[in-house]
């Protein structure tokens, strides 16, 4: 079951966290969980919505800890028949290229038609619909417009990763990531104020697969990268950007700018 509860432990392994600091969040209630017979227990759906919205403040280490956990992780496929089969052979790591396998040039727009959080949601999901892979555009749009209301998915750093709150996995013939740009930026909710230019609309087929492409995600989004991103003229440079980036990104030993926390 994707969303049974979890024990301590099993989550620790799960996120690739030390189980000490797993039990040090719950007790100081940073993280949902409850004591069932004197034991932490954490219901998944809760906690992966906890980490999603915590992703941009971890390490570079814990980014790819998560990553390799994501792709260490067994998968089950009965489920969710073919759309489990094509999520279990993304995470594959003999075959893994990065998240940006996920982006068609179809789905990138260096010009979004959008001066609001509204309508920029909708224009991305338009976007997705122009690539192919979309089955159910208004019922994606209904649920990224819903995972808004409860917390933006705005960062610091003025990027948004608008998604569903839950994995959609016969809302699209297979996962994607639609990019878009807009000239002016948009009040998409970030806490400090700070708006957003540049948007990853992301829409995968399972909780592991999401939490993978979010920590890759992270790693490569530094300050340097969006700079080249909010510059470049065309989508084909968008591209090529985020395609070098996640080469890096897979490379051993490869240095990020990110600092360490």
């Amino acid at each position: 079951m994707p969303y049974r509860s979890m024990s301590l432990e099993e989550f620790a392994k799960h996120v690739s966290m030390d189980a000490r600091d797993v039990r040090r969040l719950a007790k100081n209630r940073e993280l949902p969980g409850h004591l069932v017979g004197g034991k932490w227990r954490f219901n998944r759906a809760r906690v992966t919505e906890w980490l999603q919205q915590r992703m941009h403040t971890l390490s570079e280490t814990q980014l790819i800890g998560i990553e390799r956990a994501m792709c260490a992780a067994p998968v089950s496929t009965s489920r969710a028949g073919a759309a489990g089969s094509r999520d279990a052979d993304a995470l594959r790591s003999d075959t893994y290229s990065g998240f940006t396998e996920l982006i068609g040039l179809d789905g990138v727009d260096a010009a979004l038609p959008a001066k609001t959080k509204a309508s920029a949601l909708r224009e991305l999901v338009r976007l997705a619909g122009r690539t192919g892979l979309l089955y159910d555009e208004s019922g994606l749009c209904k649920a990224v417009e819903q995972r808004e209301t409860l917390c933006s998915t705005a960062l610091p750093n003025g990027i948004a990763i608008p998604h569903p709150r839950q994995p959609m996995p016969y809302v699209s013939a297979e996962p994607f990531i639609c990019v878009g740009r807009v000239s002016s930026g948009i009040a998409f909710g970030d806490a400090n104020g700070v708006l957003s230019r540049l948007f990853f609309l992301v829409c995968c087929h399972s909780d592991r697969h999401h939490l993978h492409v979010l920590a890759r995600l992270m790693r490569v989004l530094d300050d340097p990268t969006i700079d080249l991103l909010l510059s470049t003229e065309t989508r084909e440079d968008m591209l090529e950007v985020l395609l070098t980036r996640d080469q890096e990104a897979g490379r051993p030993g490869r240095e990020s700018s990110r600092k360490a926390k």
